[in-house]
């Protein structure tokens, strides 16, 4: 997982055509904006998660992981 810090009004972009800005920090909350095609679904973690039956590509795969000390 790649771990950035944005402060208010700054932006990261994912590939040339998504972009996530901070609009707010409130307390503990944070307010995101999201700038991308229309043909590129965007849905908070806990809707996707409903409407793909209760697994993320994310639980598939770190099921699938190795357990144990990393190689080295």
């Amino acid at each position: 997982m790649l771990v950035l810090t944005r402060k208010l009004r700054q932006s990261i972009m994912i590939g040339d055509d998504v972009e996530i800005s901070v609009l707010a920090v409130t307390g503990d909350k944070v307010r995101l904006g999201i700038s991308a095609p229309r043909t590129i679904p965007v849905f908070r973690k806990e809707i996707y998660v409903e409407i793909h039956g209760g697994a993320t590509k994310t639980d598939e795969l770190s099921s699938e992981a190795p357990v144990g000390p990393a190689p080295g």
